[in-house]
């Protein structure tokens, strides 16, 4: 079914500043990656804002209201924990009115979004992602210290400002209402503060007399949709719970019963639907887009020809060509590279090690022996035995007897000497141990680690499935002629999960 898209936003439009200009983004339909489906999908193309994504949104809305409340003044410093998209449009609009910004992002930022954030003038503090509520780390934390220690500074709180779900209730909602002349009847957005699903979610719900089915897209472990908590690679939307968090807090931007329903979306199929939006649509859209339209699809797939599902797009995947649209990056996480469908995948670490590509990869190498974190020295130097090193993670109980768990460092012999057997080793780590995707180029692999010679964990989808001796994959490299020194641009940095 094609609906007549009304034309909200006149492109002659002129405006006295950019925060004017935010908002009124087209809708477009999805014509190839639908697969068949009978329902027409239509993405909002939020990547059209002045700042590049839906968080221009609540930025205004944010920055309008605490210059009403007078919490913000002439001269006064702007201040935000985010993933890099808040803060982008936060500093743009601070900048057309005359403020500071700081902000704090995680370290899994993309290069991209804080060479963004620098361009519009931003104070950046990056901080590790992985830390706890309460930790003097966490991202929070650290926004909350600066707005201690800067005169004149506001905290904008994206995670729990009203005016973040304010935003989408009075623009979002109410745009794709008109643009579908009021014939959506599904809305699906990416579950990050909450914000854009929760205030358009109950805008439309309302309008609509309940009509409209609102739906969450997640990352597969986000908590948000019963996951247990593990990281994901998708930046900009779920809900990470470190297991030291003692009280998991959830947004209060983000409003639990407008939702109908949740889907979870693994980070592979986040990234195959980004790439095909691209490839097949002509959308470069960002990484939390390929979650959304891949939940969309999913509820398109069980509709009729009569129904209507809008999907938010946040941002552009401009943000991300380091990233979900670069094969160094992808392969060595073991996600499918770009390169794949067009041309020969040669030498590959899983064409070394044996075995396939497919979900039911976790057989096809000898399960890596874990330590987890809170084991002691004794233990460890039980379990080394003849082994240089084993990895040690952070476990998290499942549901039912599974075991997943996040790699935090390794323990060798030589890290453990003068170690009290009672201690625990997470007090003793080493570096986590070299990794190679399962997609990446073998000599890609060896090029990263050079010249180790120990064990090797091998990785798909972001999961460890297993470990090989890296003379293993030395020895393939050497025969398609690559070198073992290290390249010194790779990310070393290993932020994995795995199952056992």
């Amino acid at each position: 079914m094609t609906i007549d898209i009304a034309r909200t936003h006149d492109t002659t439009s002129v405006f006295d500043s950019i925060d004017q200009a935010v908002g009124h983004t087209p809708l477009v339909r999805l014509n190839r990656i639908t697969d068949g489906a009978a329902a027409a999908v239509y993405v909002k193309l939020e990547y059209l804002n002045p700042g590049g994504s839906v968080k221009d949104r609540a930025a205004l809305f944010m920055l309008d209201a605490a210059e009403a409340a007078g919490e913000l003044r002439p001269g006064g410093v702007v201040v935000e924990a985010t993933s890099g998209n808040t803060g982008i449009g936060l500093a743009a609009i601070a900048a057309a009115r005359g403020y500071r910004t700081v902000v704090v992002v995680p370290d899994k930022s993309s290069r991209e979004k804080i060479a963004l954030l620098r361009a519009y003038g931003a104070e950046v503090h990056v901080t590790p992602g992985g830390r706890p509520v309460g930790h003097p780390e966490h991202l929070r934390s650290v926004a909350l210290r600066l707005v201690e220690e800067i005169p004149g500074a506001w905290f904008a709180g994206q995670y729990d400002n009203p005016a973040n779900p304010a935003a989408h209730r009075a623009t979002t909602g109410p745009e794709i209402w008109g643009q579908t002349g009021g014939r959506v009847t599904h809305y699906v957005a990416g579950i990050g503060t909450g914000g854009t699903v929760s205030g358009a979610g109950e805008f439309l719900e309302e309008i609509s007399d309940g009509r409209v089915e609102v739906v969450g897209a997640d990352p597969e472990t986000s908590v948000y949709g019963g996951g247990d908590g593990r990281a994901w690679y998708v930046e900009s939307v779920g809900h990470y719970l470190h297991p030291e968090t003692e009280l998991d807090e959830w947004p209060q931007s983000y409003h639990a019963e407008v939702i109908d329903r949740i889907e979870r979306i693994p980070d592979g199929e986040s990234l195959r639907v980004l790439h095909r939006l691209a490839k097949e649509e002509g959308l470069l859209l960002g990484g939390s887009s390929g979650t959304a339209v891949a939940a969309a699809l999913r509820v398109a797939r069980t509709l009729g020809p009569d129904d209507v599902v809008v999907v938010i797009a946040p941002d552009s995947g401009r943000g991300y060509l380091s990233k979900y649209f670069d094969d160094g990056w992808l392969g060595q996480f073991g996600f499918p590279l770009l390169t794949s469908h067009t041309e020969p995948t040669i030498g590959s670490v899983l064409d070394v090690v044996g075995g396939h590509r497919g979900a039911g990869a976790s057989g096809v190498l000898a399960t890596a022996r874990l330590l987890d974190s809170t084991a002691t020295v004794a233990s460890a130097r039980t379990e080394l035995g003849a082994h240089q090193s084993i990895p040690v993670v952070l476990a998290r109980r499942a549901a039912g007897p599974a075991v997943v768990a996040e790699v935090l460092g390794s323990v060798s012999a030589g890290g453990l000497a003068d170690a009290d057997d009672l201690d625990l080793i997470r007090a003793h780590l080493d570096p986590p141990l070299p990794f190679a995707g399962t997609t990446e180029p073998v000599a890609a692999a060896v090029a990263r680690w050079g010249a180790h010679r120990g064990a090797v964990l091998i990785v798909h989808e972001g999961q460890i499935i297993g470990v090989v001796a890296a003379a293993t994959l030395l020895a393939a490299a050497a025969r398609v002629g690559a070198s073992p020194e290290p390249d010194a641009g790779a990310d070393a940095a290993l932020s994995v999960s795995t199952a056992r």
